[in-house]
């Protein structure tokens, strides 16, 4: 009888490539369908969708959603989904903007209130799913009236405005031209030592080396990109702040996912609870900790919209927990749990916001808007489902 594990090890390396090629182009597919996506609006709007001052835009559009896309991959990971994302956005600004303009807060004061308020109501949400066994989509369903709710009633139905000018830069400043393509460089630099420390370590556990020219072609390829997106960016007005938060709080939650032991166990937990409990993890601890993280980056997206619009209003964050979680999805994680990318989340927040941002240049309804985003979700999770079937 063969055993299946000697197979695996006895793969040649012809093999090994194709399985490995065949990975690739699965991961590269939303990335070909992003590039695709922009040049029929370039074409359509007459290269206007791909000028310096709507890309520049564009980012700064998409900056709210990719920071909820980014901690909902955490929670959809780890078996969950949270519906309120939208309405702490639009509470945790809405409180942001009160204190400054009612009470006179600083700024570096109401951005701290607005983060910590969001992870508080995280973990109330956190504490019931995960100790009282509510299913996440009924308490965070409940969530999402209650805080719209709370939202209406201290604002007082009123749309809360202006902020200080210090309040107003955190969403609309930029960054010098130097420093923006000195980040750029920094990118370059770091993401080619990533690929030699990568390819080092298997070499050191004997691991089948995949060819050079693979490793740092796609490291020169992610090089001329940046370099292009920090190009496009500075012929504006440099990079926008809003898409430096977003890398920054990327970097850390990524990090987080795949680096540390809560990361493993999040995806542990949406592969399979029991296995995860069996192996001694504290599911419950764990669970609560993702709807913390989801709460207090849902704090940091609502003082980017309360700052962008320079005012709170009631219906502010509305919806926006749908486009979050068509991001993830189209972005690959999967609905099921277990699976999730927080890169391909936030490509999935460029596509949401490309489709919105073109489709408006264009004139196009916005009824149409809403039919486009919907087909392109219910495709995305029939291509991860067909997908786990042919697994």
């Amino acid at each position: 009888m063969n055993n299946p594990l000697s197979e695996k090890v006895e793969a040649t390396p012809a093999k090994r490539l194709q399985v490995r090629f065949r990975f690739d182009l699965q991961s590269y597919a939303l990335i070909i369908a992003l590039i695709l996506l922009l040049l029929i609006f370039g074409i359509c709007t007459d290269g206007e969708f791909l000028s310096s001052r709507n890309v520049s835009n564009l980012f700064t559009q998409m900056s709210v959603v990719a920071v909820l896309a980014i901690g909902m991959t955490l929670v959809i990971v780890g078996g969950h989904i949270d519906l309120s994302v939208g309405s702490i956005v639009g509470l945790t600004g809405g409180v942001a903007a009160i204190l400054q303009v009612w009470f006179g807060w600083s700024t570096v004061a109401v951005v701290l209130v607005a983060i910590a308020a969001g992870a508080l109501l995280g973990a109330w949400q956190g504490w019931w799913v995960a100790y009282r066994a509510v299913p996440a989509f009924i308490v965070t369903l409940g969530g999402m009236l209650v805080f719209r709710g709370i939202l209406i009633g201290i604002s007082k139905g009123q749309t809360i405005a202006p902020l200080e000018d210090s309040f107003k830069l955190i969403a609309n400043s930029y960054l010098p031209y130097a420093l923006g393509y000195g980040l750029a460089g920094l990118a370059v630099v770091l993401l080619f030592m990533g690929t030699a420390r990568k390819r080092s370590r298997r070499q050191k556990v004997g691991l089948l080396p995949v060819p050079g020219w693979i490793d740092y072609g796609k490291a020169t390829l992610y090089s001329l990109l940046i370099c292009l997106i920090a190009y496009m960016l500075n012929r504006y007005y440099g990079i926008p702040l809003p898409l430096l938060i977003v890398v920054c709080l990327a970097a850390i939650v990524l990090f987080i996912s795949v680096k540390t032991s809560f990361g493993r166990y999040v995806y542990a937990i949406g592969g399979n609870v029991e296995a995860a409990l069996l192996s001694g993890i504290n599911i419950k601890r764990n669970v609560l900790y993702v709807f913390v993280l989801m709460g207090a980056l849902a704090g940091v997206a609502g003082v980017l919209l309360t700052s962008r619009l320079n005012a709170a209003s009631v219906s502010a964050g509305s919806n926006y927990e749908l486009d979050a979680i068509a991001a993830c999805v189209i972005g690959g994680t999967s609905l099921m749990g277990g699976k999730g990318n927080i890169v391909g989340a936030i490509i999935g927040a460029l596509i949401m916001a490309s489709i919105d941002n073109g489709m408006s240049m264009m004139n196009i309804e916005t009824f149409w808007q809403y039919i486009v985003k919907g087909l392109i979700l219910v495709v995305a999770v029939w291509i991860d489902i067909s997908s786990k079937r042919q697994a």
